[in-house]
């Protein structure tokens, strides 16, 4: 109890100092928000890749998906580093650095009122940013209560208060930059400990082909009668897998917190490494959370999936390491989910100030604006905070739920709008119109009245995932019949990518 009591000291310590230590860097909007978009592919890569992955993959998604479809899982993993990471950051690095620095946008829905010349797009865009951010935040505290249970007997109550109070001093204090350096921290604590739990867990069971070998051996009738299902290549349930896949990858294209990280990278030269760090960084932790959850089967005869839900699986498979490991998981999940909710608050609080507040005729004070951020990102916390304790007391849902209905509305609504508002001049504001509507509606569909969906679609993981596909259509489809943007609006936009005649 010691050691980790000490490891937990450290850890915080540091977090708190970061923050105090970059506070200078964050007397401005621009300094505050996006680090003066001077931060280097190294810290911008880390900051991507710690807000992408969090206690919802670690707990949740690598416990739900690995205990249903077995070491056929790991395909997500893969996913999310191919198509979450790798072109995530060919596709829209660039092209989205140029873009939001020639628009002087700092957030996203001020670059479609930027891009698409309509200030209620942006307000639009404000709104469903900061409702659905709100689930996706109270996901994260749900991971942390079996592994803070587990290791120390704490209530899950001050365990979410004192998370949050801590992630939330040092955002407020030091702004984007503190967060990108701590994510740096965080991130690296994610690569080891993520390796290291692997190895232990996998020794556990006598090693990688003894595991594996065991897992071949288990049968469950109620997923799959095909022999050896939970140790085949693409598992009992290749369908809904991949919409795990989709989700989980895609739909980092589309979503607020991830592609503002472009937005302040220090130039278009940093995009090549900040693509391979952050592809390697996604293939380790995501491939690793994944690849263990897949095994999680070997330890049934501890979990009682239908009395403590799929959240119990990980911390059952870590329950039996050494304290020392214990307390390097503790705080991995911590350092992943500490990372992901201050990249969550600093983009909705900037998104309400900056967007809505700020967005009339009467334009704020810089300091104001600062200051504004930071009361918002306590307001922030403190709502996720109720909604996590209320969610767990009522155990309305499980973590994975949460987040596919976030990640469902959000990448479903902006992902098609904003790769083709980056790509294409013909993208209309009719169309986001659509698409936001479109995907927002049937998300909330899919909360209240899921027994009307399709068999498939009632998943909030599929109806996620079939959002952003369809948006893809909706988008240029509402677009060629609508009336084309004006030339004057998009000869501005387009300008840094107009080659000059010698």
């Amino acid at each position: 109890m010691a050691i980790k009591i000490v490891m937990m000291a450290v850890f915080f310590g540091i977090m708190i100092m970061v923050g105090f230590i970059h506070r200078r860097q964050a007397k401005d909007v621009e300094g505050f928000v996006l680090g003066g978009r001077g931060v280097g592919p190294w810290l911008t890569a880390f900051a991507y890749g710690t807000s992408y992955f969090s206690a919802v993959v670690f707990v949740g998604y690598a416990g739900q998906f690995g205990w249903k479809y077995g070491i056929a899982t790991t395909w997500a993993g893969i996913g999310n580093a191919i198509l979450g990471s790798l072109l995530a950051w060919v596709v829209l690095g660039r092209r989205t650095r140029v873009m939001t620095q020639h628009l002087d946008s700092k957030t996203m829905p001020d670059f479609f009122e930027k891009r698409f010349g309509s200030r209620s797009l942006k307000v639009a865009a404000s709104v469903i940013t900061f409702v659905f951010l709100i689930p996706y935040t109270a996901s994260l505290y749900n991971g942390l209560s079996r592994l803070f249970g587990m290791a120390f007997n704490i209530d899950y109550t001050i365990c979410v208060i004192a998370m949050a109070v801590l992630t939330g001093i040092y955002v407020i204090a030091g702004g984007y930059m503190a967060t990108a350096v701590n994510d740096f921290i965080q991130g690296i604590v994610m690569l080891f400990g993520i390796t290291a739990v692997i190895v232990a867990v996998l020794q556990g069971k006598g090693g990688f082909m003894s595991a594996l070998t065991g897992l071949s051996n288990v049968t469950d009738p109620t997923v799959s009668n095909m022999p050896g299902a939970f140790n085949s290549f693409f598992g009992p349930d290749p369908i809904n897998l991949l919409g795990v896949v989709i989700l989980t990858s895609l739909g980092t294209w589309g979503l607020p917190q991830m592609v503002q990280k472009f937005y302040a990278i220090k130039s278009e030269r940093s995009i090549r490494p900040g693509t391979v760090i952050s592809t390697i960084f996604a293939l380790v932790v995501a491939g690793g959370c994944y690849f263990l959850g897949g095994f999680g089967r070997l330890f049934s005869d501890q979990i009682d999936i239908a009395a403590s839900g799929f959240d119990s699986v990980i911390p059952t498979m870590l329950s039996g390491l050494p304290d020392i490991l214990i307390g390097l998981v503790v705080i991995l999940v911590l350092s992943a989910s500490m990372s992901t909710l201050s990249s969550l608050v600093l983009t909705s609080s900037s998104t309400i100030t900056l967007d809505l507040v700020n967005g009339g005729k009467k334009k704020m004070k810089e300091k104001s604006q600062v200051l504004l951020m930071r009361i918002l990102i306590v307001v922030f916390i403190a709502i996720s905070v109720v909604i996590a304790i209320i969610q767990y007391k009522t155990n309305v849902t499980f973590i994975a739920q949460l987040m596919g209905v976030s990640w469902g509305a959000l990448a479903g609504a902006f992902l098609a709008p904003f790769l083709y508002g980056l790509f294409w001049k013909r993208t209309t504001a009719a169309a986001c119109w659509v698409n936001f509507i479109f995907s927002v509606v049937f998300m909330l569909a899919n909360i209240f009245a899921k027994s009307y969906f399709p068999v498939l679609l009632q998943s909030p993981i599929n109806a996620g995932a079939f959002c952003m596909i369809v948006g893809l259509g909706i988008v240029p489809l509402v677009s060629v019949f609508t009336p084309r943007p004006k030339k004057d609006l998009l000869t501005s936009v387009f300008a840094p990518f107009v080659k000059k005649k010698e």
